[in-house]
């Protein structure tokens, strides 16, 4: 007889199955997890405590929980699971490593490509500038256990003081600007430079987008992979860019012309761009930007107003700083030993990330608020507080016990 407050799993139900996790069964049904771990051919054979679904969970609640040990996270996805005969079995450390290594990375990177998407809609406030969705790219570092397999597949940051004390794996991610979603990621070793890892994102950008960068990413072929799928770029470039005035235009902005390395002297096969100057001064210190846009009309896209907007580029920023910071922790490392699990674990970092951002636009939605508005740390904290008590829910109990808005 099940106890007072479960519910009796039917017959022939593992208890695991029963496993929700609040928003994160909310962003990632279990119908969508059960399609992506056959897709990958992670389909067990037999029957396991710990099948795929349930370790596509556990990553997700590790990523959530970071710093917490294999077994309280999976303390924390077992509370309210039991049918009154039998408790649920928390699985050691070392099965579920054992589980994390069957289960592989391939089904985290392909529920993130399934799933994470630009969420904003017209009616999310920060999001656009007039018809365009601003979108930034940016990149960072991670650092990582210090194991040699870690060490030798990405290396580790070096200077004239020595080498560094972790072994660092590069991310690159394409984010929205006004709601702080990630929908384009790339990860690889430090030696890989964030512009290499930024053309496997292009592919995402879309028409209607306007893309801002900071000035490490321009290079005319990345430039024109850039625009290539038909989004708006607005970059910053070094101040030492050659770029010829050919005509001032009545907002102060000029036309001129980029081009590919084997043509700059000649100036051949020339690329239109429009190049806006201007001057920030703080603290007695000025400093020249150099913008470079494919928005070439002043009157759709006045000077005054891309200067303005490029602070918008800073979004991206504080996306990573949340990531980073608040949901992974400060000065923590990601605890996997092997790449693949590093991969798995950053794939599991964006997917919890953005089922937050997701949720929390939502809520601002409904508010009429600008998402920059919202606490992360705050919404951080919420869906922390909600595992515990919906873990043994029904998937549709969870639904419900996530909606910011029930009733």
């Amino acid at each position: 007889m099940a106890r007072v407050g479960q519910v009796k799993a039917p017959a022939g139900e593992r208890l695991s199955d029963r496993i929700a996790i609040g928003v994160l069964t909310q962003a990632f049904p279990r119908d969508l997890v059960d399609e992506v771990i056959a897709e990958c051919g992670r389909v067990e054979q037999r029957s396991r405590l710990l099948p795929a679904r349930v370790v596509v969970y556990f990553v997700l609640a590790m990523c959530l929980f970071f710093g917490q040990g294999y077994e309280e996270v999976a303390r924390l996805l077992g509370e309210g699971l039991g049918d009154g005969r039998r408790p649920w079995q928390v699985p050691t450390t070392a099965a579920i490593g054992r589980a994390r290594r069957r289960l592989g990375p391939e089904p985290l990177k392909v529920l993130f490509a399934r799933v994470c998407r630009p969420v904003a809609v017209s009616g999310t406030a920060g999001a656009w500038y007039r018809h365009w969705q601003l979108v930034a790219v940016d990149g960072t570092t991670l650092d990582l256990a210090d194991t040699e397999a870690n060490d030798t597949f990405f290396g580790r940051p070096g200077s004239g003081r020595g080498i560094g004390a972790f072994p660092q794996a590069r991310l690159v991610a394409l984010a929205e600007c006004g709601t702080h979603t990630v929908f384009g990621a790339a990860l690889g070793p430090l030696s890989v430079s964030e512009q290499s890892l930024s053309r496997q994102l292009f592919a995402h950008l879309r028409v209607g987008m306007l893309l801002l960068a900071d000035r490490g990413f321009y290079g005319f072929e990345l430039w024109q992979q850039a625009r290539a799928g038909g989004a708006d770029l607005l970059w910053r470039v070094k101040k030492n860019a050659a770029l010829p005035v050919l005509r001032v235009l009545d907002d102060g902005s000029y036309l001129s012309t980029v081009h590919a390395e084997q043509d700059r002297k000649t100036r051949r096969n020339p690329v239109t761009v429009r190049v806006i100057e201007y001057t920030l001064a703080r603290s007695g210190d000025a400093t020249v930007y150099r913008l470079i846009t494919t928005l070439l009309a002043p009157k759709e896209a006045p000077a005054s107003e891309l200067a303005a907007l490029y602070t918008q580029r800073w979004e991206i920023e504080s996306t990573l700083d949340e990531i980073k910071t608040h949901q992974r922790g400060p000065r923590l490392v990601l605890r996997s030993k092997y790449p693949w699990g590093v991969e798995q674990e950053v794939y599991g970092l964006l997917l919890v990330h953005h089922a937050i951002r997701q949720l929390m636009h939502q809520a601002a939605l409904h508010e009429g608020l600008d998402p920059d508005r919202l606490s992360f740390t705050r919404s951080l904290r919420v869906v922390r507080r909600q595992v515990p008590a919906q873990a043994g829910l029904s998937p549709r109990q969870a639904r419900r016990g996530t909606d910011p808005h029930p009733g």
